[in-house]
């Protein structure tokens, strides 16, 4: 299938938003994956995840690496978290290519709703970083974040940055940095583990991944730097505004495109 220059600035424009977006508090498939099917709609929808999974890749890359430079990361807790997520999200992906993932979404609709009022009533959310638990509870926290955000973000993707966010301030009792600085090395083992099946499977457009790659490293390198200098405030209301968004997208494709 022929790609045309149109489409591709279009798409590079998306993964610039998108990075930028999901380096503060993930999301950023809220933009890039809907650009993308809207974009390509003549393409696979599972050819389109794949290519896109390139560009998240590299955007993800880019804004871990500004975090790693002034966030202290607990480095055994997050080796156990990225491992599980790779292998999770691979499994993610394989069943991705065999069946819909239209019915999660009335799910994932209460949960955001759930997540936005919670976040929004609780001034105090994500401000202070507090560790309450045990090395073994927390190591348990961990596996399970990482075996079903992994499998979510391989399966459905969209949303996954800022479902990690929230799990490792209300489990981990991380603040809004440091849930953003982990969260962004879980997503980087997650979308190598899609990457991966969708290198295996021959799913990625290399003509769009490519530019798009470049596109949303520079918007996450942007983002990232923007939320360390801001800080936790700043990225509360971002995480409120991307949740708003990620609910009322999914909102739309449970009432409205059936």
């Amino acid at each position: 299938m022929h790609v045309e220059v149109w489409q591709i600035v279009l798409l590079c424009f998306a993964s610039f938003l998108a990075g930028f977006i999901d380096a503060i508090v993930g999301g950023g498939g809220l933009v890039q994956l809907p650009a993308g099917l809207v974009i390509l709609n003549s393409f696979p929808v599972v050819t389109v995840v794949g290519s896109l999974k390139i560009p998240a890749f590299c955007g993800t890359f880019s804004a871990t690496i500004q975090y790693l430079k002034k966030v202290n990361i607990r480095w055994r807790l997050m080796t156990v978290a990225c491992t599980i997520a790779f292998f999770a999200a691979y499994a993610g992906s394989e069943m991705l290519t065999h069946v819909s993932n239209s019915f999660m979404k009335p799910v994932l609709l209460v949960i955001l709703l759930l997540v936005l009022i919670y976040t929004y009533s609780k001034k105090n959310f994500g401000q202070h970083e507090a560790k309450e638990h045990s090395p073994q509870r927390e190591m348990l926290y961990v596996v399970v974040i990482s075996l079903v955000i992994g499998f979510y973000d391989g399966f459905i993707g969209p949303g996954a940055g800022s479902f990690l966010i929230l799990v490792f301030i209300t489990l981990l009792g991380s603040d809004f940095l440091h849930a953003s600085a982990q969260a962004k090395l879980v997503n980087l083992a997650t979308n190598l583990g899609s990457i991966t099946l969708f290198l295996i499977k021959g799913k990625i457009i290399w003509l769009i991944a490519l530019p798009m790659a470049v596109c949303n490293a520079l918007g996450s390198i942007i983002g990232a730097n923007l939320a360390i200098t801001k800080g936790n405030k700043f990225i509360r209301i971002f995480f409120l505004i991307v949740v708003t968004g990620t609910l009322l997208r999914f909102a739309y494709d449970v009432f409205v495109h059936r």
